[in-house]
């Protein structure tokens, strides 16, 4: 589990491909987080398309990362899940397992919300023509490190209350 203490968010990617078994790696780990109900809302749209990626990074004001990366995942959940009220959290789950396996893989990420902005999620479908049952929720670009910083010490233990 040192992925938890050495992920950090990724901004800046060599000019290099990440390869299609780590792709695939990511995405079952994604696809492994726990949902409710085990209505697993998730799917992935992968964007390699650099004319995709640049409209991309256009669809929020942080999103400007994307056009350099090689790659985005562009996480989405159904409309249609039994308990469409928590699919926000599941998608969470899912995209911060996508991040820690893409630090495991020798690979930066970093995680782009789109939802719960009805713009910045209307911008995503219009450019990946995303159909109607599906919802946008986040972009994270992927790619080679361009340098890799240490996480910090996010503990804090005064936000740490025991009920005995």
């Amino acid at each position: 589990m040192d992925s938890i203490f050495h992920r950090t968010s990724v901004r800046q990617y060599l000019e290099k491909p990440v390869e299609e078994q780590k792709i695939e790696k990511m995405l079952r780990a994604a696809m492994a987080a726990p949902s409710a109900r085990n209505q697993q809302p998730w799917e992935y749209y992968v964007v390699t398309s650099k004319e995709i990626l640049g409209k991309l990074s256009e669809a929020s004001p942080f999103a400007g990362c994307t056009k350099g990366a090689p790659l985005a995942f562009v996480a989405c959940w159904r409309k249609e899940c039994f308990r469409p009220d928590y699919a926000q959290i599941d998608l969470s789950a899912s995209v911060e397992n996508l991040l820690l396996e893409a630090d495991a893989l020798g690979l930066g990420a970093v995680w782009l919300g789109i939802a719960p902005i009805r713009e910045r999620m209307d911008e995503v479908r219009k450019v990946l023509d995303i159909p109607d049952r599906l919802e946008a929720f986040a972009i994270i670009p992927c790619g080679y490190p361009v340098n890799v910083n240490p996480q910090q010490d996010r503990y804090e233990e005064s936000r740490v209350h025991y009920v005995k």
